[in-house]
């Protein structure tokens, strides 16, 4: 099953990547393959450092952010150790992961990782209709330049209706900052 979550990686200067993924699990959690493109930021430090962290959150704005790469600031972490960095602080739990295998020789590369240790900090606040319209926008922002501009505007207003209809104040910030970011890159300069 893939689970969406959040990746963390050190950076080669120390800094931390944040990355929203969706690995492949097992229902144990003790193995997740991860897939990310041979272009990423995460796939060049799971490369060099072979760890990493994958953390379950409902924070749907971070995931929102960080899909797009416009956090305004990191935030809060709790360093975890040397080889895998730091946990994000508000996170419900999080698997501290070891590579075990990485095939790259295809754009989209295929990581195979073992968890070596995992924490909780939080229960998990509940399923909500908007929170999952959110993560779904996140995805389609992921992939504006492999869809059609109204494909992408078709999906965000079918997707509006379950924020209208079940969202708090953090899951519409999250969805007016993905809409509003869509409509800038969908949008010809100019208009």
């Amino acid at each position: 099953m893939i689970l969406e979550g959040i990746v963390t990686t050190q950076n080669e200067d120390g800094g931390v990547n944040i990355s929203p993924m969706g690995p492949i699990v097992d229902e144990t959690m003790t193995h997740l393959v991860l897939r990310p493109y041979r272009t990423s930021t995460t796939y060049q430090n799971l490369k060099r450092n072979g760890a990493g962290i994958l953390h379950i959150t409902d924070d749907v704005e971070l995931i929102a952010r960080a899909a797009v790469g416009r956090l305004e600031e990191s935030p809060p972490m709790l360093e975890l150790d040397s080889e895998h960095g730091h946990v994000l602080a508000d996170a419900c739990r999080w698997y501290a992961f070891r590579v075990r295998k990485l095939h790259d020789r295809n754009e989209r590369t295929t990581i195979q990782c073992d968890v070596v240790e995992q924490g909780w900090l939080r229960d998990f606040f509940g399923f909500n209709r908007a929170k999952h319209a959110v993560l779904e926008a996140a995805i389609l922002a992921t992939r504006i330049s492999l869809l059609p501009a109204e494909h992408v505007r078709a999906e965000m207003k079918r997707l509006s209706v379950m924020v209208e209809k079940t969202a708090g104040p953090q899951e519409r910030r999250a969805f007016d900052f993905l809409s509003q970011y869509l409509e800038e890159t969908l949008s010809p300069s100019g208009e």
